[in-house]
């Protein structure tokens, strides 16, 4: 079996965000990037699946040439190979015209499933996956916490508001991860040095125009700074009439 596990280069969490000259991107120079967290979920449950079934794990992704060493670090975790589609506007694509490039991949590829974090930690839409399954014709189950696949089909269990629903379906599916299906392994040394061996190809994406436009960005305002009310007991009234009338959150 043949699984395809998209993955997105995403700013660390610890970035501060920088709004460029022309004021609807954000500028990259100012950024340090990783993989999105739930991605590296999908990536865990495709390298799982290979390693108790058999076949191959393809990792696409959606990104610039510079990209290469998020890549890397999928390979050294288990993929066998990366084909990263390169396109230096990857940040400012929306949701279809990423699926649209994804999706082309995947049908390159001849997958028999793709996985999808639920969620990018950057745009957090929890589009794409969706979309892709859309575009392809495939079954899809969002928000999977329990998955097992055999014999062409698979069951998922996926978190909803009502609880945890179990669905079964045939494959090629597009099933997209969430928190608690698989742990996210560290790569070790053996998988770094492996990882240098393993094909990183570079394709030209074959990208759409969007469909959304971004207008303006800007960050957000700069928060009141705080007060004391008082101390001990004797600030419980005046905080509480703050709270009330000031903050108007009681």
């Amino acid at each position: 079996m043949k699984i395809v596990a998209c993955v997105k280069r995403v700013p660390t969490t610890e970035a501060e965000p920088v709004v460029s000259g022309d004021g609807t991107t954000l500028d990259q120079s100012a950024m340090q990037y990783m993989l999105s967290f739930y991605d590296e979920i999908a990536l865990e449950k495709a390298v799982q699946i290979k390693e108790a079934s058999g076949g191959e794990v393809v990792v696409v992704s959606l990104g610039p040439t510079d990209g290469s060493k998020e890549m890397r670090e999928c390979l050294a975790k288990g993929a066998d190979r990366v084909v990263l589609a390169k396109d230096d506007a990857w940040h400012t694509r929306d949701a279809r015209a990423t699926a649209k490039a994804l999706a082309a991949q995947i049908t390159e590829q001849g997958a028999d499933m793709a996985f999808f974090g639920r969620v990018a930690t950057d745009r957090d839409n929890a589009a794409v996956g969706p979309m892709v399954a859309t575009m392809l014709g495939w079954a899809c189950v969002t928000d999977v916490v329990e998955l097992e696949v055999a014999d062409g089909k698979g069951v998922a269990k996926r978190e909803s508001e009502a609880g945890i629903e179990t669905y079964e379906f045939a494959l090629p599916a597009v099933v997209t991860c969430q928190k608690g299906l698989a742990e996210p392994r560290y790569a070790g040394l053996k998988g770094i040095m492996a990882a240098k061996k393993k094909p990183l190809d570079e394709v030209d994406a074959a990208v759409e125009d969007n469909q959304a436009q971004v207008v303006k960005l800007s960050p957000p305002p700069a928060r009141p700074e705080g007060r004391i009310i008082g101390e001990g007991a004797d600030a419980v009234g005046p905080l509480m009439e703050a709270l009330r009338n000031e903050a108007k959150v009681l």
